[in-house]
Formats: structure tokens, sequence, C-alpha cells
């Protein structure tokens, strides 16, 4: 580390308690700054919001090992949740389902994030140190080598991500979490469950994800990457099999000559090829010797990359994880019988359960394409047919009709093999084919899920069955719901499917059951984060009782992304915030980005998030009466409305306010990081429609305004009545939640900052002009949400969160002033390759001190 840049870290460390030292320390020293320099300081301030990230990580854990030991039970625990002696029923039903996405918010490389998994493993041993169980001198060696390591590592990507890449990313959480994590959980809530006397084993949790399958807007999303997140998946699952049934063979040393065993056993003994003299009188070990070949030889039967090869490759494969689990069962039961419950207790229940929760395919794989692309691939299709020469310019009723007729009377396929193809009707016929396959080797629990993005219309949903039918794949169909405008008509479009026979015999075969996805994102791009957070409950609201008036079912799907603008924020809150009734065992949601490495990123981070949701769904499952908002509803709406206006006022009327948002934010540098394979924007061309809700909140956070996470609240909630407002903060989780969300955002944004990045803009009358505007509406936002809960300052009653900001806040506001000064210096033309390396830099380090930036 040169002079300067140790001068200005150790003025920064200083500062952390004095923040006039600070802001003098940010605009002297950063300015003297040469620009040769400026890459290396990026680096350093980049890093230091990343180690404290993994020593908050660490601590965090280690405090809730230590109030696990002591018994306490938190309000995030299952024990808190099954006080309620309310319903079993619900107990039986619960089913929530985190989904791992691979959108392009989690900017850290996979050797970075490699390397800060052996720093907090380090971190947290230090206890370990304090005790002489470890040697400190070899302690702080390895640590000091590995953060040496990780500061001498590029954090930049130098090529774009590929889909290739995003499957191993995420693939790696299932080693360092899921596999352990998973299986622990559901055996804590099987056994609270059996004292309820439910004796059925419970899966209350699964994972998910839309790598490999998720088309929507990302052209290199294939049928070749739909088989190898499968297959690859399958071989994480298979190698933790093979590892298992390993560590039973060494443990399952019980002889003959000392307990019996069943029948069952022999028969499994009978066929084992393990010979060994000194196996003769070990009947489990021989019976698990021979399962193991078994698995193994499955393997390799679904040609899956495992790190055992078979020595025997006619010995028959599993025909699928029940009958796997049923040889398992054989010895779970022997040894209860013979040996002692006790025994099973450990590698062998872990390994049922996560036979039970995995099968051989790991994680179900979501499809998700465009409803434009079903409509013009479908009018592709009947135009080769012959059926229909334009099926585009078709109203509405007249395509509904169309598409039923097919698919009710006439079973031949669309396609054939002798017509010419376009390459996006080849790539799409090619993925449900390719998923027909899949359901073929490793069943229909591998890719349950169609995901129709921006609905609008029931021939969205039948122009995608039109494409179950080409490849004779039976998963179900997903609308999903985004903007503003579709999440209110979404009643009507939900009717009308409810209503078409065809439909009504596919609800059938699905137990009358209908998952509806809805977005935060794009829904608050469109109208702004109240307006969003209420169509999203009054479509929640209104789906749940039409469903009732149907006998259908209905769970949901929260496209949630990790900032508050894109629906974030603590999810144990996010549940218990949803509308009553909403929530009846079934429930899924987008873990996307960074909050994914947050949540999931070590073990015990891992259980304790999951056991949050399936508590918190749990919660308002159990929750008997629906309770009557509707004197809050009504007063909401009307809040909604005028967020609504002054939202759209601003970002959609305002003159130059596109240009206002290109220059003043990093949006065009952030869109030349190699963030994630799918591209930025949807079409080409400057607009607000056009770009993703992703960049978009992800750009606002790096200039610490957070524009969609709070604006137009302010002036909403100064149309209303303060007293009525306070009692609704108490009274009424939804509303006391989107106060709590922003009181969180708020607290991250610094206007002070922002007003530096406004300088960027050339047009600096138009921009101090819209910039006045949102200072604003921030100052009224963040005085009436702290009277609304009658606090003094924001973070009040969540003093961790808030110190954690305070440790953190001098060196990403450094990174916030250099971006700034490297900005300028880009936009005037120069062209230098550590320049360039030094902004991208200072994104990635904004977004490392923020934790959840997209």
């Amino acid at each position: 580390m040169s002079e300067e840049i140790e001068i200005l870290v150790n003025t920064l460390i200083n500062s952390l308690k004095d923040k006039d030292i600070q802001k003098a320390a940010l605009t002297q020293n950063i300015d003297n700054i040469p620009y040769e320099k400026a890459y290396e300081l990026s680096r350093v301030l980049a890093f230091i919001p990343l180690l404290i990230n993994i020593a908050e990580d660490a601590i965090s854990s280690k405090k809730m090992i230590c109030e696990k030991n002591q018994g306490k039970i938190k309000r995030e625990n299952l024990e808190h949740a099954f006080l309620n002696k309310k319903k079993r029923e619900a107990i039986e039903r619960i089913e929530v389902t985190p989904v791992l996405t691979a959108h392009p918010t989690q900017i850290q490389r996979k050797s970075i994030l490699d390397l800060m998994a052996n720093i907090y493993d380090l971190i947290k041993a230090y206890d370990a140190v304090k005790s002489n169980l470890i040697d400190r001198n070899e302690w702080e060696t390895a640590l000091k080598r590995d953060i040496n390591i990780l500061l001498q590592t590029d954090t930049l990507r130098s090529t774009k991500l590929r889909v290739d890449n995003e499957i191993s990313n995420i693939m790696s959480y299932y080693n360092t979490t899921f596999l352990s994590a998973i299986p622990d959980l559901i055996l804590k809530y099987n056994k609270l469950a059996r004292e309820y006397g439910i004796k059925k084993t419970v899966i209350p949790v699964r994972i998910g994800t839309w790598v490999g399958g998720d088309r929507d807007g990302n052209p290199y999303v294939s049928a070749h990457t739909l088989n190898k997140t499968i297959k690859m998946a399958s071989g994480v699952i298979f190698n933790e099999y093979i590892s298992k049934l390993s560590k039973l063979y060494r443990e399952f040393s019980m002889s003959y000559e000392l307990v019996n065993y069943s029948k069952e056993v022999q028969e499994l003994v009978d066929k084992s090829h393990d010979l060994s003299i000194h196996r003769q009188k070990e009947p489990y070990r021989r019976a698990i010797s021979y399962i193991k070949d078994r698995i193994i030889a499955t393997a390799y039967m679904l040609e899956l990359d495992t790190t055992t090869m078979p020595d025997n490759t006619d010995l028959e494969g599993y025909k699928d994880s029940n009958e796997f689990l049923c040889d398992l069962q054989k010895i779970e039961d022997s040894i209860k019988k013979y040996s002692g419950e006790i025994l099973v207790k450990g590698t062998l229940e872990r390994l049922i359960t996560a036979v039970k929760v995995f099968g051989f395919y790991l994680s179900t794989v979501d499809l998700r394409q465009d409803s434009s692309i079903h409509e013009k691939c479908v009018d592709e299709l009947l135009k080769s047919a012959n059926i229909h020469k334009d099926y585009l310019n078709l109203n509405e009723d007249e395509k509904c009709k169309l598409l039923l007729n097919i698919l009710e009377n006439d079973p031949r396929p669309l396609s054939s093999d002798n017509i010419p193809k376009s390459d996006l009707l080849k790539q799409e016929l090619d993925i449900y084919t390719t998923a027909k396959k899949m359901h073929d080797m490793f069943g229909k629990d591998v890719i349950k899920h169609n995901i129709i993005s921006h609905t609008t219309s029931v021939s969205d949903m039948l122009e995608a069955l039109i494409f179950l039918k080409e490849a004779n794949l039976d998963v179900n169909i997903v609308p999903l719901f985004e903007t503003i405008e579709d999440l209110q008509n979404s009643i009507k479009v939900m009717e009308k499917w409810f209503n078409i026979p065809l439909v009504k015999e596919l609800l059938k075969k699905n137990n009358n059951e209908q998952e509806i996805m809805l977005g935060y994102s794009d829904s608050n791009k469109d109208g702004g984060y109240l307006t969003s957070s209420f169509s999203l409950y009054q479509a929640q609201k209104n789906l749940i009782e039409l469903g009732e008036k149907y006998g259908v079912s209905i769970s949901y799907f929260h496209g949630r992304g990790g900032t508050v603008g894109r629906g974030g924020g603590p999810s144990y809150e996010a549940i218990l915030a949803q509308p009553s009734g909403s929530i009846k065992g079934k429930i899924r949601l987008t873990e996307q980005g960074e909050i994914i490495e947050a949540k999931y990123g070590n073990y015990n981070n891992g259980i304790y998030n999951l056991e949050a949701l399936v508590t918190s769904s749990l919660e308002v499952s159990m929750s008997n009466t629906k309770k009557d908002f509707k004197d809050y509803e009504n007063i909401l709406k009307d809040l909604s409305d005028i967020s609504y206006r002054k939202y759209r006022s601003l970002v959609f009327e305002t003159k130059g306010f596109i240009d206002f948002f290109y220059t003043i934010t990093p949006i065009v540098e952030i869109s030349k990081l190699n963030l994630g394979s799918r591209p930025s924007s949807r079409k080409q061309g400057r607009s607000i429609e056009n770009l993703r809700a992703i960049p978009w909140v992800f750009s606002w956070s790096q200039a610490r305004i957070m524009l969609p996470g709070w604006y137009g609240l302010g002036t909403a909630l100064k149309s209303a009545d303060m007293s009525k407002l306070k009692e609704m903060y108490k009274t009424f989780p939804f509303f006391r939640t989107q106060i709590s969300n922003v009181d969180m955002l708020l607290a991250k944004t610094d206007m002070d900052i922002a007003r530096e990045y406004i300088e960027l803009d050339d047009d600096k009358e138009n921009a101090r002009k819209i910039f006045a505007d949102i200072l604003e509406e921030y100052n009224l936002t963040k005085k009436l949400i702290l009277e609304v809960s009658e606090k003094k300052e924001l973070l009040e009653d969540n003093l961790e969160l808030k110190k954690s900001l305070e440790n953190r806040m001098p060196y990403f506001n450094a990174l916030n002033n250099l971006q700034i000064k490297l900005l300028k210096k880009g936009r005037e033309g120069m062209d230098d390759e550590d320049l360039i390396k030094a902004i991208h830099t200072c994104i990635n380090g904004i977004a490392t001190g923020l934790r959840n930036s997209g």
C-alpha cells in the first residue's frame, strides 16, 4: 500500500467517531490522490467493507450458536411458531421455497466468495484461539495470509459471465449450506410436529432455481443450459449421497453375532458385491455397499459427472429416488427394531431426509419466458401449419377461441421437422423438448413451473399451453403479473382463466391449486414504492377471494429483489405483513444476487434465514381469523393514488429526467460491468420502460439516492391524518412493514453525497431543479415516517444495523467521492484501463458496503 493511500485510510479510521474529520478527510485527501493511484485506492476502500461484512457475519453466527445453546427462543425460531396450538393442518401443509436466481446484482467473483468463506471460518475459530485450543500464531498467520491473498485477487471479472458460470456459482451454495441446513431444519420441524401427534414426515422447505431455465430477456439460456443445470445439480446430490453412504459404511460396524437384523436387510446383503472376509459378520456394511454401488450405477446411467465411477457397469441403477429411499428405510427399520433408535440418529437420519427433499434432482428448475416471445412463436407455428396466417392481429377473444380449439380438439403437433423454423422458434421448441427429457430422466418434480412474464391476458397462458402440448410436457402454468396495470387487471384475467373447461380439468389434476407470481420490480419502476406495495397487497387479497369463489387454492410466488425498491427487506416481517388468508401453506419467493450470499453464504446464516421463512409462513398459516383492515385499506388506497401521481410526475413527466438519470448515476458504467449473462435493457434506446428494474434500482443506490424505495411516500403521508397513521402503524402489519423498510433505506441514503453526483450533469440548471424536488421529498418522507413511528431518529429500533452502518459509512462514502471524481474524468474522454477498472471497483465496493443494492 502506497504512503498516500495509507494516510487516507488511517484518516478514515480515525474519523469513525468524528463526522467533521471524516468529511474533511474525504474532500481533501481524495482530491489529492493522483489518477494513477486511483485504482489502488479503490481496491483498498472496496475491501474494507468486505472484511467488515465477513466479521459481522462471523460474530452474528457465533451469537446465534450461543443463543441456541442457552435455549433462547427468538421470534424467528420454529419453537416460537409452535407455541401457537391452533391448527394442526397448517403444520402438515407448510412448504416454503426460496428460488435462487442469477440476476446481475451479485458482483463478487466466485474466487472472492471462496476467500471470504476461508476468512469467515478463521474469525469464527477465534474463541478456540482464546481458549488455547488453536495456536494463536498459526491462526494469525493463516488470517493474514488469506486477507493478503484477497487483497491481491482481482475483484473484477475479465469477461462477462456466461450462464455456465452462473450455474456453477449457484451450485456452490448447496455444498456450503443447503445440503446440511435443509435436512437439519426439516428434522427439527418434524420433531416439534410429533408433539402434535403428526407422524408423517413434513417437508416444510425446498429450494428452487431459475438458473438455466429463465429465458426472459436472456438469449444465452437454451436447451443446453437447462440440460447442464439439471445434470450438474443432480451430480451435486449424487456426490452427497455417495459421501454419506461411505460414512455410513464406516459407522455401521455392528456384527450379527452380537445383534440381530431383518430379513429385508439380508436380501440386500445377498446382492452385495462386498465379499471381503472382514465384512462377513457385518450385514449393514455389506447392505450399504450394495446400495452405494447401485447409486453409483444410477449416476452412470444418468450420465452425471460424479467423483466415483462404477466398478460394475452392468449393475442396474435405481429407477427413481423412492426406490433408493426404500432400501435406506429397510436399514433404518432394522436398526430401530434390533439395535436401538439412537443409532439411526445422525448420518442415516439426515441421509433419508435429504433423499425425501432432494430426490435425484436436487432442486426444481423453473422455466420462464416473456409472453411476447410465446406470441411470436405461436404465430409462426400457426402459419407453418396452415391454420392461421395472421394470428398477431386477432383480438383477444379470437385468439382464445383459436388456441382452445387446437388444445381441445387437435392432438397433432403443430411443428414438423420438414418445415424450416426461425432460430427463436427452434430454441423455444428445444427448451420444451429438453424439459420433457429431463422429466423422463429425473421425475416431474425437476421442472414444475412454466412462468409467463408480462402476463396481460388469458391468451398469454394458452400460448404457453401450446408449447407444452408440442412437447407432451406436464408442468404448471404460472402467470406473472408485473406492472401496476397488470396487477389491477389480474382478477379479470384469472376469472376468465378459471372459467375455461380445459383449465378446470388441468387444475383438477393439480389438486385445484394455482400458483400466481407477483412482480415487485417492474411495478415499483412503474408506479413507485407505496403504489407498488399496495397494488401487490390488493391483488393478493382479491385473487384469494376469487380462488375461494371457484374452489381453487391460490399460492403466491413473490418476485422480490434485494432492495426495498424491488420488494426487499427482512423476509420474516414481509411474510407476516401479507394479506390475511394469502398464505395457506405454500409460498415461493426469489432470492437474488448479493442477498443469496448474505443469507446463505454459510451454514449458520443459512439455517437461520430458512427457519425464519418457515416460522413466519407457519405463523401466518396458523392464524384462524381473517382480520378486517378495510378502513385502513381505504386510507392506503388514497395514499397510493397520491404517491403514484407524485412518482409519475417526476419519473415519467419531468422534462429531461431520463437524461438526468443517465448522467448523475453510473448506469452507463454499470452496463459495462461483467455482472451477469443477461443484458441490462430489454430493448435498445434510452427509456425507463426499456430499462430493467435491477440496473434501475442498482444505479440509484450507487448515487446514494435510493429513489425507487421511498419517493412519493412523504407527499402521500402529508395528505393523511397523522393520528390515524400512527394507529395504522401500531395495528396494521402491512403498513408498519412499509414504514420500517423505508426507515432502513433512508438510513443508507446520503443527500450530501447525492448532491455531488448532481454536478455530473452538464445541464446544471435542470439537474439542480430536479434534485431540489428529490431533496424536498426526501426531507418530508424522513420527517413523516419518524413522526408516524414516533421515533427521534432512523434505525432507533434496529441498533445492530445502525452500528453496522456507522462502522462502514466512512469507507463507502469515500468510495462514492472517489467514484464521482473518476466518473468526471472518464466522461471527459480519458481512456485509461486503470481508470475504468477503478470506476468498476468503486461500483463493486459501494454495492458491498450497502449489501442490498439491486
